[in-house]
This record gives C-alpha cells, sequence and structure tokens, in this order.
C-alpha cells in the first residue's frame, strides 16, 4: 500500500539541490543550458548560428539561434555575458557563430 505523501522523484540529482543556497542552483542550471547548446551545436544538422546583443542595461542579454532545418526545428535561448562566454570558450563554436549585431569582444 502507498502512502499519502509519497511521490516519485523524477531525477536523483536534482532533489538534492533544494537543500542549495539559490545561487549555487542557478549557477548548475546556466551550466546545463550552456552544455546542452554546446553539444547541440556541435553536432550534426547545424546550419547556421546567430548571436545578437538584446539588450546592455542594467545587464547586457544575448540571443542565440541556433537553425537546424533538416528538423525543422530552431532553437533560441538568452543568455548573459559569462554563459556567453563559457559557451564560446570552445573554439568550434567560436569558428561557427555568425555575428549580425553589435557583440563586443
Amino acid at each position: 500500500m502507498k502512502l499519502p505523501g509519497a511521490y516519485k522523484i523524477a531525477s536523483r540529482s536534482r532533489s538534492f539541490e533544494g537543500g542549495l543556497h539559490p545561487s549555487l542552483r542557478s549557477a548548475r542550471r546556466v551550466r546545463r543550458i550552456v552544455d546542452s547548446l554546446r553539444d547541440q551545436i556541435l553536432g550534426e544538422g547545424v546550419e547556421s548560428l546567430r548571436v545578437r546583443c538584446v539588450v546592455r542595461d542594467p545587464r547586457e542579454l544575448y540571443r542565440v539561434e541556433l537553425d537546424v532545418p533538416a528538423l525543422g526545428y530552431q532553437r533560441i535561448t538568452l543568455l548573459d555575458r559569462e554563459a556567453l562566454e563559457q559557451l564560446l570558450e570552445h573554439d568550434d563554436v567560436r569558428s561557427l557563430i555568425r555575428r549580425p549585431g553589435p557583440l563586443g569582444d
């Protein structure tokens, strides 16, 4: 018999994040997003990658657009300056980028 209030936990690794400080949880989430973007960019079928600066003040925000026409798929992600720099640390990602807007390297 199942006790009331007993629920399945979808991911054991995330279940322990509830006790962490919010800034640490946020940093781990950003790292997972950047890693996912990097893996998808370096994977097969990516036709174009564009980065545009959408907001400069009070905080720089960048729009990362990834097109995969073979799947009819477009991924758009907003990143701050630090996350964008983490993404561009990999030289293969930097070589694929097309910059229609001011990026300010």
